[in-house]
């Protein structure tokens, strides 16, 4: 059945495995275990306790439930097959002695399987016995590298490669992730929250590592002033595309129709209905750019489906400056407070947008010291019967908070 995965169009990960296979009995016997549960449509793994000194996650147990009638593992070479998660740098760089060193590391200890990186943003070291889990990551430290979270814990910290590579960069990305977790390192290497907790950051609303979707607080460059336009090489842009292409291909899909073409080939912006959805900027890369005035949102409970389906984050900070260390001080005591309050008031298995939805936001935004903002709305209201008593006296007290 595996050598069937191989006859498709595309690349086949049994390809990479049967390659290993070839100098590893590791891999012979996954390859073993892996045929026999997809004959079977059963999963022979099941976890356990296996860590390294002085941490209590970051190391994916699996032992083998595939046994003889003696009892004996059917598959020995592969019977302990524990992961170990390591924390990537920011933006994920490497040069290529690191990596090459990984891989000696690997396939001194390990079944030599490398991910580059799961989901988790980590590197996974996949493949490893429960006596070489020590000695494997003792070697990794050395080289400068942590482990990374796993369990009820803080998770490993994912930015994008943001300014070293990427001309709509609005922060530094690196310098952000790399505050956030080291702030909350403690929570990550000793699990002891609710449910997991994930910071992502990503340096402009292409929202690369999409953080708005899938990270209990994302951190998303953006600007504030009016976006850059160079008329000249929008004028380019039109004469290679043609009016009508660029019409259909751009101004058209402006979601909020904030664009248009004038009669002499220049571009229009209205900026104020601008959203950010980064798509003119994208097609048209030398002629439009972010602005200025650069900063970062703050969104809080994003996640996949668990208890009540999929959430993207909510805006809890529409626009703050990070350029001096006073503002990466009030980020890190920010996210200081969400974290405190998700482990005092989360249920078990509960992620930071189900807190949210479950308690309210007013409630969540009073917890963590944040004022109430019209930019927090997640829809505008349906029903125009409401009552305008009152009014006066809310909007002296807003008045009163802005001053």
């Amino acid at each position: 059945m595996l050598d069937q995965l191989e006859s498709g169009p595309w690349p086949s990960f049994v390809t990479g495995l049967k390659r290993l296979a070839k100098e590893n009995d590791i891999m012979v016997d996954l390859l073993g275990q892996l045929e026999e549960s997809y004959e079977t449509k059963k999963g022979y793994w099941k976890g356990g306790t296996v860590g390294v000194i002085g941490y209590g996650g970051g190391v994916i147990p699996r032992f083998t439930e595939l046994k003889n009638e003696d009892g004996t593992p059917k598959f020995p070479a592969a019977a302990e097959f524990h992961t170990l998660r390591i924390m990537p740098p920011p933006g994920m760089h490497y040069d290529t002695k690191t990596i090459r060193k990984f891989c000696d590391i690997w396939e001194k200890y390990g079944s030599g399987l490398i991910a580059f990186h799961g989901q988790s943003g980590d590197i996974m070291f996949q493949g490893c016995s429960t006596d070489n889990v020590q000695p494997a990551f003792d070697e990794l430290n050395e080289m400068g590298f942590d482990m990374g979270g796993a369990g009820p814990a803080v998770r490993t910290g994912m930015s994008c490669v943001g300014a070293a590579r990427c001309e709509q960069s609005c922060v530094d990305e690196g310098r952000t992730m790399r505050m956030l977790v080291n702030n909350a390192l403690d929570d990550m290497h000793r699990p002891a929250l609710p449910y997991k907790m994930k910071y992502k950051v990503s340096g402009c609303p292409n929202d690369c590592m999409n953080a708005i979707q899938r990270a209990d607080v994302a951190i998303i460059g953006t600007w504030r002033d009016d976006m850059k336009v160079d008329q000249e090489e929008v004028k380019k842009y039109v004469a290679d595309m043609g009016r009508k292409k660029m019409i259909d291909n751009v101004i058209t899909r402006c979601p909020t129709q904030a664009l248009s073409l004038n009669d002499d080939d220049t571009l229009a912006v209205d900026n104020k209905s601008c959203v950010r959805c980064m798509h003119c900027i994208n097609v048209m890369t030398k002629a439009l750019s972010p602005g200025d005035d650069k900063g970062i949102t703050v969104l809080c409970g994003g996640k996949r489906t668990l208890k009540i389906g999929d959430l993207m984050g909510t805006v809890i900070v529409p626009f703050h400056k990070l350029d001096t260390d006073e503002d990466y001080e009030w980020l890190e005591e920010l996210a200081t407070e969400i974290l405190d309050f998700f482990a005092e008031n989360a249920l078990e298995h509960e992620r930071t947008g189900e807190m949210i939805e479950r308690i309210g936001l007013v409630n969540f935004l009073e917890g963590i010291g944040l004022e109430v903002d019209p930019n927090m709305i997640e829809r505008p209201r349906m029903n125009p019967y409401i009552r305008t008593d009152g009014w006066d006296e809310e909007a002296a007290k807003w008045a009163e908070r802005q001053a």
